[in-house]
């Protein structure tokens, strides 16, 4: 799973990247969350394409998107069985720009985060794909997911799953669905090598969402780790876990 994740390169390290067009003026941001609007590449009208899109695929057959489960992520193994995302899949796959992803891992009652990064430095891409929802009175809405696998053995302790890491010179295998056929793509989704990510702990402080800011991937200190696992006082409020957002409408 992946339930937040960070871009954080400069506007034109991601347009010299992924060789799209337009010249977006995108701020830097450290804890994405689900629902929020995120960048993705896709390939439109024959050319590579920048376009925001809501973090939360909601397929086109949808009636009622308030009452239908936020999928965030698109587990690569099975999406071509999947109704919600096999036509994504077929015609709608895309790159989603990242400078690394957030991960828990589990521990009893306790849930420790964890910053995964890229050792080379980003920007780099996630595997996604996207969808037009309509709506009854003609509005439309554009949604994407990360498309996840099984983790590699490195990050396998913290979370058994991963985003699939797409490499620069596969970008168009993945998003020209004109010219490649799904399954053909579909062999690019794998773990990341062994190595490629550097894991970092973190403080709680990127479980709110609020939090935005270059202090979210400071190494978690010893003090922090002990202060953070340490019991509430007995009449204290349990904090509310933001970790996952509501409704995508």
């Amino acid at each position: 799973m992946c339930g937040r994740y960070l871009i954080i390169s400069p506007p034109q390290a991601l347009k010299e990247l992924f060789g799209y067009v337009q010249t977006p003026n995108l701020p830097a941001r450290h804890n994405i969350a689900p629902t929020q609007p995120v960048p993705v590449v896709r390939q439109w009208e024959g050319r590579r394409d920048y376009a925001l899109m809501r973090w939360g695929l909601i397929p086109a057959w949808v009636k009622d998107p308030k009452g239908f489960t936020l999928l965030i992520n698109a587990r690569g193994e099975t999406a071509a069985e999947k109704p919600a995302f096999r036509n994504a899949l077929r015609r709608r796959r895309c790159l989603f720009p990242a400078d690394g992803f957030y991960e828990w891992k589990v521990e009893g009652a306790r849930r420790r985060p964890f910053a995964l990064l890229p050792r080379a430095g980003g920007p780099i891409a996630f595997a996604g794909l996207w969808e037009t929802w309509a709506g009854p009175n003609g509005e439309e809405v554009n949604t994407a997911a990360i498309v996840t696998t099984q983790a590699s053995a490195d990050i396998a302790p913290i979370h058994h799953r991963m985003p699939v890491v797409i490499q620069p010179e596969d970008f168009d295998r993945w998003i020209d669905c004109v010219n490649v056929d799904h399954r053909d793509a579909m062999a690019l989704i794998a773990p990341a090598r062994e190595g490629f990510f550097e894991c970092v702990e973190v403080s709680n402080a990127v479980n709110k969402v609020a939090n935005d800011t270059p202090d979210l991937l400071t190494p978690v200190t010893d003090d922090q780790r002990a202060a953070e696992a340490a019991p509430l006082p007995k009449r204290a409020a349990k904090p509310k876990d933001d970790s996952r957002q509501g409704s995508l409408f």
